[in-house]
């Protein structure tokens, strides 16, 4: 803490040092509806000074006195110069950009500057514009950020229908989502099918897979962080559209014109509404169906200040009568305040809540009756500075204070009308972090950003500890003394410090080489041991049995330029992960309302390398992408598989991926993605027990997990999009169809293969038969069309 405190000093002493130099700052928006421009590229021409735009928006440039020709820079937008005097002082500069006259005859790919793979200093990340991924054929017709993201290397899950998404080896609980600052705990509607995103309040979506930046903690795989739109200032437009499984509406404009605007955008499917007349499923208050609902609102009190304030709420309803069925939604809200101090420290206050919660119900009537829910409530606090130093280094300093309240289980059962409650008690869980970090350029080919995050843990009362003792590898503990703690008392304290480094050689202006490296700690765990993850599955945080997890990464990667307009990129990058305390469980572990859950985890090592190649072609009538992992992800625990390495369940070796777009016409793209990758392993019986000749009972008789893999995966989708045209009464009414067929060959992927016994008995003196059955959650093809428009 005394050298955290020595940094700000000095950086104070740094600031009084350049006041002789002057600083240029604002923010770069969208001429056409106000909206801030992230990653926007601000350079003074005639030197190599320059400076990107923030998350916010907002730039920052410091420079000796004199008058400059500055230049703003953003793909799809034209660009513009200007001349800056800084003779006079400081100087304030928004800038509004205009859309390029080239955006309606090409598919863009990528919403970052020509150049960005290879000047950038962030490596191991993936930013996919909405336009993009509208483009993408997808199931039902209906873009979807996160099947979007898994078509970029790195990135897969282990089928069709599974929640979530695992990155460079990590399990679905690794991953930080984020939604305008607060963390999404199930980011899944349909189990697996769509995310809870809506695609019309999107603005960015970047995936960071590697060289995290210390502003980031509490996962140790990747960082998915979603900005919502802020909404147009200029004038009222609204957009939507009528699919095959659901619908969706989102409008936005100004409350004060250029001043402060909202968005609010809602999704409803309807399966059960409209097979409703043609069965009767759906009769006895049976339901199928999923809603979302997103807001946010911003206002510019002064050139200094802004606030923001933001929501979302969804949830997914599966009921088979009126008794029985299970629901799962999440509830975010966030509050922001932009301030800028002076012209060249910038600040973010950040304020939000997260709460996710799941039900259960079944039983035949209200005196025979199981119901259960669980939930995972965050409130944090995150204050945030970015000051930019001089034009060769930014620094970034801040913290978080978070509160966590852990339900995993308020369940009642009723037998005969007698009730009886099994719940268990609530978890408080109170973190803290601080990080600081400074991106710094050294002469004209290198930029280091290096800085460090110290987290602190507690896991605090009211509630009770759990004390076991020893015994054999892979047995359940034996529970030896349950202590009871008081409201604010200290069950288990831990704390860590969290290096990040990142560097950027820059061999010329089409080459460079990257490297990261970082340490990253996760005091709370995803406890599930099914195929893949699910709605049901519980959060817990780390305690006096169960330790954080601990990942550190290191990756390296040659980014290359190609093209006379830099029309192409290609990427390898190289990882190796390594974690500490992964979890994972006894044979017949009880997972599920068990106040003893702890007694049934083990933890041991993880580590996952692997080989990433992007080539991207960004514009031009055919554009998009090629991308091939080449990976590893194995875990060592005592007492499973006799202690030696084994696959994971979302191994995959081959991950091969294709997405291509062509405009056919100005108002007509064909779209088409294909997908291959390795099967994933999964454990099957090597021998079995015959009884009395009838009955089988499968045997693994040397402790092997996830010793065979299920067969390989692979599907093309291919899409259409077809512009309407504009009514001639409503010149600003646009609309269009969206024509899709997913799995156009009709491949039965499997999603998990088991052996039952044959329903035939077998014959006095024959052995009974076993067979293997595959379950595939789509079997056919899938065609669909939607309708969209905008006005």
């Amino acid at each position: 803490m005394k050298r955290l405190l020595l940094v700000h000093v000095l950086t104070l002493w740094a600031l009084v040092s350049h006041a002789q130099d002057y600083s240029i700052s604002g923010y770069i928006k969208d001429a056409s509806n106000g909206e801030t421009l992230i990653g926007a590229t601000v350079l003074i021409q005639g030197t190599s000074k320059g400076v990107v735009t923030n998350v916010y928006g907002f730039y920052s440039l410091t420079l000796p006195a004199d008058t400059y020709q500055m230049e703003v820079r953003y793909i799809g937008y034209d660009n513009t110069t200007q001349m800056v005097d800084l003779t006079q002082g400081n100087q304030r500069i928004d800038v509004e950009l205009s859309s390029g006259g080239q955006e309606l005859e090409e598919v863009v790919v990528s919403a970052d500057a020509a150049d960005a793979n290879v000047t950038d200093m962030q490596m191991s990340s993936n930013k996919l514009d909405i336009e993009t991924i509208t483009k993408i054929p997808s199931f039902l017709g209906e873009a979807d950020v996160i099947r979007s993201l898994q078509l970029v290397p790195g990135v897969s899950t282990v089928g069709e229908g599974a929640s979530g998404f695992n990155v460079r080896g990590g399990s679905v609980g690794q991953n930080m989502v984020l939604l305008d600052e607060a963390p999404v705990y199930n980011s899944s509607h349909l189990l697996g099918f769509f995310s809870v995103f809506n695609p019309d309040a999107v603005k960015d979506v970047n995936l960071i897979k590697g060289g995290i930046p210390a502003r980031y903690g509490g996962r140790i795989a990747s960082v998915l962080d979603i900005r919502m739109k802020e909404g147009n200032n200029k004038e009222f437009h609204g957009q939507g559209g009528i699919g095959t499984i659901f619908s969706r509406l989102a409008l936005e404009g100004p409350i004060v014109k250029d001043k402060a605007s909202f968005v609010i955008a809602g999704r409803r499917s309807y399966i059960d509404v409209l097979a409703r007349p043609f069965t009767d499923v759906f009769d006895g208050g049976a339901a199928l169906n999923f809603y979302d609902l997103t807001a946010k609102a911003n206002y510019n009190i002064n050139d200094n200040n802004r606030v923001f304030v933001s929501g979302y709420l969804g949830r997914d309803n599966f009921k088979f009568d009126e008794q029985q069925g299970f629901n799962w939604g999440n509830k975010t809200a966030t509050i922001r305040w932009n301030h800028i101090f002076g012209d060249r420290l910038f600040a973010n206050f950040t304020a939000f809540f997260s709460d996710y919660d799941y039900l259960l119900s079944f039983g035949e009537d209200a005196d025979d009756q199981f119901d259960w829910n669980s939930r995972i409530r965050t409130y944090d606090f995150k204050p945030e500075f970015s000051f930019f130093l001089n034009p060769n280094n930014e620094l970034a300093f801040g913290g978080e204070i978070a509160v966590q309240q852990f339900d995993p289980a308020n369940a009642t059962i009723v037998s005969e009308g007698q009730s009886q409650n099994i719940s268990l008690d609530p978890k408080y869980a109170f973190e803290t972090a601080l990080y600081l970090s400074n991106n710094q350029k050294i002469g004209k080919s290198l930029q280091v950003e290096y800085g460090i995050r110290y987290s602190n843990y507690s896991l605090v009362g009211p509630g009770q500890a759990y004390f076991y003792g020893d015994t054999l590898a892979g047995k359940r503990k034996p529970l030896e003394e349950v202590k009871e703690y008081n409201k604010g008392e200290i069950i288990q304290n831990y704390d860590n410090f969290e290096p990040r480094l990142s560097a950027k050689y820059l061999i010329n202006s089409q080459n460079s080489i990257k490297a990261s490296y970082n340490k990253t700690t996760q005091y709370i765990h995803l406890i599930s041991n099914t195929t893949a993850s699910n709605p049901l599955d519980v959060w817990t945080p780390s305690s006096n049995n169960i330790k954080p997890q601990i990942g550190h990464q290191v990756a390296i990667g040659w980014f290359r330029n190609l093209g006379p307009e830099n029309n192409y990129e290609l990427s390898i990058e190289s990882y190796y992960r390594k974690t500490k305390n992964q979890i994972d469980y006894i044979d017949g572990a009880e997972l599920l309302i068990n106040e003893e859950i702890e007694g049934d985890l083990l933890n041991g090592d993880g580590r996952a390398y692997g080989l990433e190649l992007m080539l991207k072609k960004n514009t031009g009538r055919l554009s998009g992408w090629v991308s091939y992992t080449l990976a590893r992800t194995e875990l060592q625990v005592d007492g499973i598989n006799r202690g030696e390495w084994y696959a994971t369940r979302y191994d995959q070796l081959h991950n091969f991926k294709i997405a291509a777009f062509y405009d056919v016409t100005r108002r007509v793209t064909v779209s088409a993605n294909f997908t291959f990758l390795s099967g994933t392993p999964t454990t099957y019986p090597n021998s079995k027990y015959v009884i009395q000749g009838s009955y089988v009972v499968p045997h693994n008789n040397n402790d092997e997990r996830n010793n065979v893999r299920i067969p390989n995966y692979h599907r093309l989708d291919l899409g259409a999009t077809i512009e309407l045209g504009k009514l001639v009464k409503q010149k600003k009414f646009h609309s269009e169809l969206v024509i899709s067929v997913y799995n156009v060959y009709s491949r039965r992927n499997p999603f998990s293969i088991y052996f039952t016994q044959s329903d035939t008995k077998p014959q006095a003196g024959s052995l009974a038969e076993t067979q293997a059955r595959q379950v595939s959650i789509v079997g056919s093809f899938v065609p669909s069309i939607s309708y969209n428009f905008r006005f």
